[in-house]
């Protein structure tokens, strides 16, 4: 029996609320959480509050790629004493993300539903390329010149993302597995330090640069900038204990080759002894060293100043962007319909029909999420078609889920593929992926709206009333039009059956011929 709700909850759909002052942003890290606070002026969020909890997620992964209960529960805590904090801001005001650790944990979607709770919010694991994306945002709004091209390197807990941009726009993106706390963990187990070892880490950490340097050089910068934690140890490090040259600030190549030396010579992280060392950072600034000199060395850099922004000042802005009408989402589904080739006229059809449809079954429902992610699926439907029009909807659901998407989260694309992959078909395929009710709304909407503009002409069809119970879904139509229009009533009636096959109802009933409206 399909698992579904047909009634509509406001509260539960995150509707869009543009009133509110406070927004925040919770980075789920692979080294740290952070929770960033912000107040909304016009366009512009100036920081309130902010809290860090070092939780080392990435030491919590097992070999076999689970998470271990120590690291949950430390990481469960921490987000409890953010919800904490949080509590009665608005559901549109929130957003957490998640970043490499929860990517590759085989355990990460019984931790999230935990996680969720302890926080109150959801939250999204994003993808290497969006972190980096968010990354740069949240760093071009720090810059005192975004109009100069800045090469962005992130080093975090499990991984480090690299951009190239220019006036607020990314234009190289990419995130490498390589972090301070796995390489620290592989590398320098318990902060032992020597020449074998830093050789190997920062020859492991060329080896996967060395993928992408070619086309970053192509590309050209004038300034690097480095962000998150690693960078502002280093740049510490540098600028308190004078390792720099006279009047030099940022991460110089020498500052950092000295830095190298007094590891070495120390042999060990504890016995390092230099200002501005925290003690969070100790055990994980060999790995993070060893990828920044990596970084000095593939790139030929000698210098990189600092900025303050990073990935929770980017969800911010991303945030904010949402709610000004400058979704970045609304940007990529616009983008893969011109990639894909998408007939333009068809999807506006299709979402047409299907929005009419759920406005019919949740009145109310027109600026919610749900009708968000109806509108993208029926624009995004036919993307297949471009690799084969056989089976072609399982190649769009294939690209929406693995694709680069700027602006969805990984959790995002997975609903948006199970919605198209099933728009026509055997509505089974999908049956034990839903976890979510409400999803059999829109999946219903989709398939009407794609079965009823089989003809792709611009035709007028009579007036449709659907409505939906606890057992399923009752379409009424027009009876003389409905005899008038056989393959359409035999789609229907397949239609009856696939519903029937889930343990629900579609019920379709014929009414009095009346005047035909358009769409």
């Amino acid at each position: 029996m399909a698992r579904w709700r047909p009634e509509y909850n406001a509260a539960v759909s995150n509707k869009t609320d543009p009133g509110y002052e406070l927004v925040a942003a919770v980075d789920l890290g692979s080294n740290s959480f952070r929770l960033q606070v912000g107040r909304v002026v016009g366009d512009q969020v100036y920081p309130l509050d902010s809290l860090k909890e070092v939780v080392r997620l990435a030491a919590g992964l097992k070999p076999d790629r689970t998470l271990d209960a120590a690291s949950q529960q430390l990481a469960l805590e921490a987000l409890r004493r953010f919800g904490e904090r949080l509590r009665g801001f608005a559901p549109n005001a929130v957003r957490a993300v998640a970043t490499n650790t929860l990517r590759v944990a085989k355990n990460a979607a019984q931790f999230l539903a935990q996680a969720e709770l302890a926080l109150g919010f959801p939250i999204e694991v994003i993808a290497g390329r969006e972190e980096a994306r968010l990354i740069y945002l949240g760093v071009a709004h720090t810059l005192p010149n975004p109009r100069t091209q800045h090469l962005v390197v992130d080093i975090g807990g499990g991984s480090t993302e690299f951009i190239i941009g220019r006036d607020f726009q990314p234009l190289e993106l990419e995130s490498l597995y390589m972090g301070c706390v796995s390489h620290s963990l592989k590398y320098f187990p318990r902060g032992r330090i020597d020449k074998a070892a830093l050789r190997d880490a920062e020859l492991a950490a060329r080896k996967e640069l060395q993928a992408i340097v070619v086309a970053y050089r192509n590309r050209g910068w004038q300034e690097a900038v480095g962000s998150s934690g690693t960078a502002k140890a280093i740049v510490d490090l540098l600028e308190e204990n004078g390792l720099n040259a006279a009047g030099q600030t940022g991460i110089t190549a020498a500052g950092l080759e000295q830095l190298r030396g007094l590891m070495l010579r120390a042999g060990d992280v504890a016995a390092l002894g230099l200002a501005g060392l925290r003690a969070d950072r100790t055990l994980v600034l060999p790995g993070g060293v060893a990828i920044m000199s990596a970084v000095f060395k593939e790139f030929e850099l000698e210098h990189m100043s600092f900025s303050d922004g990073a990935l929770r000042l980017g969800v911010i802005y991303d945030l904010l962007g949402r709610h000004h009408h400058q979704d970045q989402r609304q940007a990529t589904v616009s983008q893969f319909m011109g990639r894909y080739e998408v007939d333009r006229r068809q999807a506006a059809r299709v979402a047409s029909r299907a929005l009419g449809l759920l406005a019919q079954l949740w009145p109310g429902v027109e600026d919610s999420v749900e009708a968000q992610f109806l509108t993208w699926a029926a624009r995004l439907h036919e993307i297949g078609i471009s690799v084969a029009h056989s089976s072609y909807h399982k190649h769009s659901a294939y690209i929406l889920a693995n694709a680069d998407m700027p602006g969805f989260s990984k959790m995002d694309q997975e609903r948006l593929s199970r919605i198209v992959l099933v728009h026509r078909g055997k509505l089974e395929r999908v049956q034990p992926l839903l976890r979510d009710g409400r999803d059999w709304v829109l999946i219903f909407c989709l398939r009407l709206a794609v079965l009823l503009h089989r003809a792709r002409d611009d035709a007028a069809l009579p007036q449709l009333r659907a409505s939906a119970d606890a057992k399923g879904f009752e379409l009424v139509a027009d009876s003389r039009w409905l005899a008038a229009s056989p393959l359409t009533a035999a789609a229907l009636a397949e239609e009856a059956r696939q519903w029937a096959n889930l343990g629900m109802t579609f019920a379709l009933s014929t009414a009095t011929p009346t005047a035909t409206t358009g769409r």
